[in-house]
C-alpha cells in the first residue's frame, strides 16, 4: 500500500466525506429522512445488569426492550465492564504490576462497530489493545527473548503530567524449522450462518492451511449441538484436502462449546509434537448456550487445559450476538491470544502476515513491574491494562499465570507520571540510602522489570532497565506519537474521565502536528466523526 502523508490523508478524506454528507442532505430535503437507513443510531445503557458485564444496546426507533433490532434480529452483545485505572500515590503504592497483553480484538471489534455506523460501547474499548494493534520501531533483543525500550516526554492530554512509554520487543524465532500441530476448533452452530461468521472463518483457515508444510499437522473439530471430528492429523502438504474439509462445513443447531474444547485438546495432545508448536485455534462468535457456557465455567475449563503444553488462540467473528467477555476469558486463561476478524484482510494479517507472532510463543507468563522513585515521582496512572493487573507479590511467583508473547511481537505500555521534588524513599531506593546521598540513584525516575519464561521452562528470567529523569525529551519519536494517538482515540471512545475535553478532532490535530504516519487510524477517526455518534456530531 502506497504511503500517504497525514495532511494529504486529511484533505482526501475531508473532500470525500463532505461530498457524501452533501449528497445525503440533498437526498433527504423534503423527505423527512432521518438517516436510519444508512446508519444504526442508538445509545448504550449505563446501568449494568451485573457488576461484571452488561448487554450492549444499540436501540433503533421502535425498540423499547433495551436491545437493538438488527436485520430482524436483536443485539445481545456482551462486554465486561471496565473501570479505568486511577492515579496511585507513590508513597502508598510504589509498585505497579501487570501481565503483558498482545491481544488486538478490541480495536478490530470497535472498528467493525464504527464501520457499521453503530454507537461504540465504551466497555468494548480496551485501551491497551488499541495501542498494541499498531507496530512500532523498537530495538530488538541482543540476548534473551525480550528487550525493554523506554521514552519519557510530555503527556498530550494532561499538561500536569509527563508520559512514559515502555515498549517490549520479542525476538524473532526461526519458525520455518519448527513443526506445527494445529487443531481448528470451529463453531458451526446456527448463530454462525451469517456471511461475516462461518464463511469468513472458512476463508481465514484456508489461507492459513495454504502456508503450512509437510511437517505440520492439522485437525478440524466442529461443534454445534455436539462436537464432531472432521479431519484428524492431516499433513500440511495436503492443503487441498484441508480446504475441502473446511468448505464442506455448514451452520445449524445449538452451541455446546465445552464439548468441542475438550475434544480439540484431546486431539492436540494425541498428535503432540515435542519441541513443536502445539495449538488449538478457536473460531466462534462466543454465543455458547449448551453445557458449560458461563464465563466462570469456561475459565475453569480452560485453566485445567493450559498445563498440557497446548496453547490457545481465540478468533472472534460476527456481530449482533457477539460475546466478547467469554472469548477474552478463554484466551486470558488458556495461554493464548485473542483477535477479532472483521474482514478477509484482517484474517490475512493475523493468520498469514503475522502468523509467527500469532502461533509461536517465545516468552511465556510475561509480567511487568514498575518501581517508582518517590524522590522524583509523586503519582502515576497506568493507561489501560485494567483486566491485566496483578498483585505485587505475583511478580516473583512463577506459578502465577500471565501473558504470552509471540515471535517478533511487541507490548506497548503508557504511564502518566506526576513529577515530585520531595525526599521520600521506598524499596530499591529506600534500601540504598547511601547511594542516593551520592546521587547514584537520585537521578532515577523509575525502574522497569520484566519476568518471563522460555516456552519449555518452569522458572522465570528477570531483566530490568532504569529510566533517568535526564531522559526526558520534548521532541517525541514516531513510536511515542503513534502510541499516544491510539490511546487518545480509545479514551475518546471510552468517555475517559482522565482526558476530559479531548475530542476526536483533537486526536487528528495531534497526529498532524507530530506527522504520525498511520492512515488506518486517520480513516477510522474520520469515519467515527462522519457517523456523528460521538462528540463531533456537529463537525460536519
Amino acid at each position: 500500500m502506497k504511503k500517504t502523508t497525514s495532511n494529504s490523508i486529511k484533505r482526501n478524506l475531508t473532500m470525500t466525506l463532505s461530498l457524501m454528507m452533501t449528497a445525503t442532505m440533498l437526498a433527504s430535503c423534503g423527505s423527512g429522512y432521518d438517516g436510519s437507513e444508512s446508519r444504526k443510531s442508538g445509545s448504550y445503557n449505563n446501568e449494568r445488569t451485573t457488576a461484571e458485564n452488561y448487554r450492549y444496546s444499540n436501540v433503533t426507533a421502535g425498540d423499547t426492550d433495551g436491545t437493538a433490532n438488527i436485520g430482524g434480529g436483536y443485539n445481545t452483545e456482551e462486554y465486561n465492564h471496565l473501570t479505568e485505572n486511577g492515579y496511585k500515590l507513590v508513597s502508598d503504592e510504589p509498585l505497579s504490576t501487570f501481565s503483558t497483553d498482545v491481544d488486538t480484538a478490541s480495536y478490530t471489534n470497535v472498528r467493525r462497530m464504527i464501520n457499521d455506523g453503530w454507537e461504540v460501547d465504551p466497555d468494548a474499548v480496551r485501551t491497551e489493545e488499541f495501542i498494541n494493534y499498531f507496530k512500532y520501531d523498537y530495538e530488538k533483543p541482543t540476548e534473551g527473548a525480550v528487550s525493554i525500550n523506554t521514552e519519557l516526554s510530555d503527556c498530550p492530554w494532561n499538561s500536569e503530567s509527563k508520559l512514559m512509554l515502555v515498549g517490549l520487543q520479542a525476538r524473532e524465532a526461526k519458525v520455518k524449522d519448527v513443526p506445527t500441530n494445529l487443531v481448528f476448533l470451529i463453531d458451526v452452530s446456527g448463530s454462525m450462518e451469517d456471511e461475516d461468521k462461518l464463511p469468513l472463518v472458512q476463508q481465514a483457515f484456508s489461507m492459513l492451511a495454504e502456508n503450512l508444510g509437510a511437517d505440520d499437522r492439522v485437525s478440524i473439530v466442529t461443534y454445534a449441538g455436539s462436537d464432531s471430528v472432521v479431519l484428524e492429523g492431516e499433513s500440511g502438504d495436503n492443503s487441498e484436502e484441508i480446504v475441502s474439509a473446511l468448505n464442506s462445513l455448514s451452520a445449524g443447531g445449538s452451541t455446546a462449546g465445552a464439548a468441542g474444547i475438550t475434544t480439540a485438546y484431546k486431539l492436540a495432545e494425541e498428535y503432540f509434537i515435542e519441541g513443536g508448536n502445539n495449538r488449538v485455534i478457536l473460531a466462534t462468535d462466543g454465543d455458547l448456550n449448551v453445557g458449560l457456557s458461563s464465563e466462570e465455567e469456561l475459565t475453569d475449563l480452560i485453566s485445567q487445559k493450559r498445563d498440557s503444553g497446548v496453547y490457545l488462540s481465540v478468533l472472534g467473528f460476527g456481530s449482533g450476538n457477539y460475546k466478547d467477555n467469554r472469548l477474552e476469558a478463554l484466551a486470558d486463561n488458556g495461554n493464548g491470544n485473542y483477535a477479532y476478524i472483521d474482514s478477509v484482510d484482517e484474517a490475512e494479517r493475523v493468520l498469514v502476515t503475522e502468523m509467527s507472532g500469532t502461533l509461536f510463543t517465545v516468552a511465556k507468563d510475561a509480567k511487568v513491574q514498575i518501581e517508582f522513585n518517590p524522590e522524583n515521582v509523586s503519582a502515576y496512572r497506568l493507561v489501560g491494562y485494567e483486566n491485566r493487573l496483578l498483585n505485587d507479590e505475583d511478580f516473583e511467583d512463577d506459578t502465577k499465570d500471565a501473558g504470552d508473547i509471540g515471535s517478533g511481537q511487541q507490548v506497548t505500555v503508557l504511564y502518566e507520571i506526576v513529577p515530585n521534588n520531595g525526599n521520600e524513599k521506598s524499596l530499591k531506593y529506600q534500601d540504598n540510602e547511601s547511594k542516593v546521598e551520592t546521587n547514584e540513584l537520585s537521578g532515577e525516575m523509575l525502574t522497569v522489570s520484566v519476568r518471563y519464561k522460555d516456552p519449555e521452562a518452569s522458572e522465570s528470567k528477570l531483566i530490568d532497565k532504569s529510566v533517568m529523569c535526564s531522559g526526558y525529551t520534548e521532541a517525541v519519536s514516531q513510536n511515542f506519537a503513534k502510541a499516544c494517538s491510539a490511546a487518545e482515540f480509545a479514551m475518546v471512545l471510552r468517555n475517559s474521565d482522565y482526558a476530559s475535553g479531548l475530542t476526536a478532532q483533537g486526536v487528528v490535530d495531534y497526529m498532524e502536528q507530530n506527522n504520525v504516519d498511520n492512515s488506518e487510524l486517520f480513516e477510522l477517526i474520520y469515519k467515527y466523526m462522519q457517523n456523528g455518534t460521538g462528540s463531533e456530531a456537529s463537525y460536519w
